[in-house]
């Protein structure tokens, strides 16, 4: 099939490299002419794994090609993919639509032939209906125009498998037409038996933002079940364990820790309650406030730890940051945790000193005062305390015994609870995480005047 894909970052560059990936002609779309050159080279503008060799590989093949025109992209399809961003409105709770509703302005006064324009982008429910009216106002005499939702799920870092691999695939239709052409489009992944779920354009508005706020509110409660470990004297990372062998819960997604960010559960939880609150069922989704407050206390608890851990003041402290981006296996800096730590402790006087496998540059631009460097020992090099902030698979497999002779002091705070802390304790180190007491202190053993805090303080 022809399909465009309107929109070119992060979710547009994904699907529009994996659905030539599939055998479909794909036109990729973007106002950015700087990325349509760089996308037409074969190369990425972002780090995701798999993405450069799948993207490439369409290329060359001929099935994939990128332009900054409306006219040709309403030339060449017969579906049309919306994959622009849906940000938090300036000012508002709610989603930002105005990317959405460009793309329908651009494009559909151009179309003179029937096709399906799909949307990806996570929106409201209702924003189907609002299009399919603006669409029918805009559309040229005889042009069958249609609109459908078909919702993303994707996770950064596994983007490339998530559209390639689904775990299910949601259709918003208002017709058996629109419907059997998105059977047509996932033609491969439905012979390879993955769930098919046909339903009403509401549903599957709604089906997107309920997993994000469902996924959000499970990593906030184990967060505010570490605050009550700490004060209990309990492990969360043993109670998470408990929890997950429970068929009804799982274990996934109940590692104490920062919290969320990105690009999406932040972004999106608010955009669901502002929706709600137009819809006057606000009341139903009041808990989400909560599940957002957790996650920013998250960050600020951690900050807090930290200065427990340093003696109660980080002026003229050095201080290694281990991870700048939201995730571990992505660039993507918006809305982290970890910067967000990094940036408060920074704020506090603290000389900060980050390294990050991938998001060196973005966090660069959004918080250019502190210094970045290249590698782990470098990042901790002299330093009284080093946080570990973002789980990348680098920082699990250091040697902290070697380590060690890089710092000042050995100290870190494994603010994801992904660290072996035995074996970092083995190696001289003092560890300390979030939801996890501070291992007593051996009989005729004293703490080092710097860490006293550490073993008096009531957080962590």
């Amino acid at each position: 099939m022809r399909l465009t894909v309107m929109g070119t970052g992060y979710l547009g560059a994904v699907h529009a490299a994996c659905m030539a990936d599939i055998g479909h002609d794909v036109l990729g779309v973007d106002v950015d002419a700087r990325r349509i050159a760089l996308l037409g080279e074969g190369r990425t503008p972002f780090f995701e794994p798999g993405l450069q060799e799948t993207l490439a590989g369409g290329v060359r093949s001929g099935r994939l090609r990128f332009t900054t025109s409306a006219r040709e992209a309403a030339e060449f399809g017969e579906v049309h993919f919306v994959c622009v961003g849906t940000p938090q409105k300036e000012g508002s709770q709610a989603a930002d639509l105005r990317f959405v509703d460009a793309v329908v302005e651009g494009l559909v006064p151009h179309l003179r032939r029937p096709c399906l324009i799909v949307g990806k982008s996570t929106v409201p429910a209702g924003t189907t209906a609002r299009l399919a009216m603006r669409v029918d106002a805009l559309a040229a005499a005889g042009a069958d125009v249609e609109v459908a939702w078909n919702p993303e799920f994707l996770r950064e870092g596994h983007a490339v498998e998530d559209t390639l691999r689904p775990d299910r695939i949601v259709a918003g239709v208002s017709s058996a037409g629109a419907d059997a052409v998105l059977r047509e489009v996932y033609a491969p992944m439905l012979r390879a038996g993955v769930p098919y779920i046909s339903t009403d354009p509401a549903t599957a508005e709604l089906v997107k933002v309920a997993a994000n706020s469902f996924l959000a509110t499970k990593i906030s409660f184990i967060n505010a079940m570490a605050e009550v470990c700490e004060a209990a004297g309990a492990d969360v990372a043993t109670l998470a364990d408990a929890l997950g062998h429970d068929t009804r819960i799982g274990r996934r997604f109940l590692s104490a820790g920062l919290g969320f960010g990105g690009g999406c559960l932040p972004k999106d939880i608010r955009a669901f309650m502002a929706r709600a609150g137009e819809l006057g069922v606000g009341d139903s989704v009041a808990f989400l406030h909560q599940v957002d407050e957790i996650n920013g206390r998250q960050r600020r608890r951690a900050a807090d730890l930290a200065r427990d851990m340093i003696g109660g003041d980080f002026a003229g402290r050095r201080v290694a940051v281990l991870g700048a981006t939201f995730k571990p296996d992505s660039d993507d800096v918006r809305d982290s945790p970890a910067l967000a730590v990094a940036a408060a402790v920074h704020r506090e006087g603290a000389a900060v000193r980050l390294y990050d496998p991938q998001g060196i540059e973005n966090a660069r631009s959004v918080l250019p005062r502190i210094e970045y460097v290249h590698d782990v020992p470098k990042a901790c090099e002299d330093a009284e305390l080093v946080l570990h902030l973002t789980e990348w698979s680098e920082f699990r497999r250091i040697d902290p015994a070697a380590l060690a002779a890089s710092v000042s002091v050995p100290r870190i705070l494994d603010a994801r609870n992904a660290l072996d802390a035995a074996l970092w304790r083995s190696a001289g180190w003092t560890v300390r995480a979030l939801g996890r007491p501070a291992p007593p202190a051996l009989p005729n053993q004293q703490a080092p005047a710097s860490t006293a805090a550490v073993y008096s303080s009531d957080v962590g």
